[in-house]
């Protein structure tokens, strides 16, 4: 069973750590974006802190999941993240849409093998 939590946690933790490593490096390159899309991430850059902020939580989540230190910690980190690029690519970019269904899966996944350390958020 340890391989079955150590595959997605991997693969979860570099898909953050290099995006959100690219956010700060760009060393991928960033597709075309127009309509609503291209709105929204004007709006999120002309604040001056979004950006920052969310590739910073991005690269720190990689990075506890990579090293497999507070993984719960990381999983509830991520998890806003994770929403919003699902919600992002659902209504405003289809295209990316795919990849933020699997990163979704493996962060469900991943909470629920962690469902011991989770448990007590959603106690009363």
């Amino acid at each position: 069973m340890k391989v079955a939590r150590l595959i997605p946690r991997l693969l979860l933790g570099l898909i953050f750590f290099v995006f959100g490593l690219n956010g700060f490096l760009h060393f991928l390159p960033t597709p075309p974006m127009k309509g609503g899309a291209l709105d929204f991430v004007i709006a999120l850059v002309n604040t001056h802190y979004m950006f920052p902020i969310l590739f910073i939580v991005q690269v720190l989540g990689g990075v506890l999941l990579l090293a497999g230190v507070f993984v719960p910690f990381a999983l509830v980190l991520l998890a806003p993240v994770i929403i919003n690029i699902f919600f992002f690519h659902l209504m405003l970019a289809p295209d990316g849409l795919p990849l933020a269904i699997i990163v979704a899966a493996l962060e469900l996944f991943l909470a629920g093998q962690y469902r011991e350390s989770l448990g007590a958020l959603f106690s009363r």
